[in-house]
């Protein structure tokens, strides 16, 4: 295990696996409302929490998987020049990312680095609920746009 100083300055722990839990798979929707109504009437899932992200370029929702703390995070584009636009004019609606919670994501994409792992950003960026995120290069991940998510220091997980 590797100690490490993050943002708040407290020490974390980064486990040798380097990630705890299944944070989010991320799906690709063409109309956010609709998808939310299908996974609320279908599925039986809870809205958890939705917003814009401008950055990002979407407008999100994360449906909660039960009582598991993992939930579906449904992505629609705000406009055609949005990543996730391109991803559904490319592939169509489905999964487009799969998500890690990390302790540390500065700590964990030092380390994947240091495994020759390419990462999408120099330094993380603002995700949903104020977390911090990177993303694995497909390329580097089997083919699969992996999300590493730290929470922010206030979120229940």
């Amino acid at each position: 295990m590797t100690d490490s100083t993050p943002s708040t300055g407290a020490p974390l722990e980064i486990p040798g696996h380097l990630f705890t839990a299944i944070d989010h798979v991320g799906i690709a929707v063409r109309d956010l409302d609709e998808a939310i109504a299908f996974y609320e009437t279908t599925f039986g899932m809870r809205l958890a929490h939705q917003e814009t992200n401008e950055e990002q370029g979407v407008r999100e929702a994360m449906m909660a998987v039960g009582d598991s703390g993992s939930h579906i995070q449904l992505l629609a584009p705000l406009d055609e020049s949005s990543t996730i636009a391109k991803f559904l004019e490319r592939s169509g609606p489905g999964v487009q990312q799969m998500a890690y919670r990390v302790t540390d994501v500065e700590a964990v994409s030092a380390v994947l680095r240091e495994r020759g792992v390419r990462l999408l950003y120099d330094a993380p960026r603002r995700g949903t609920s104020d977390s911090r995120i990177n993303f694995i290069h497909p390329k580097d991940a089997g083919g699969v746009l992996v999300e590493l998510v730290e929470p922010a220091a206030d979120a229940a997980h």
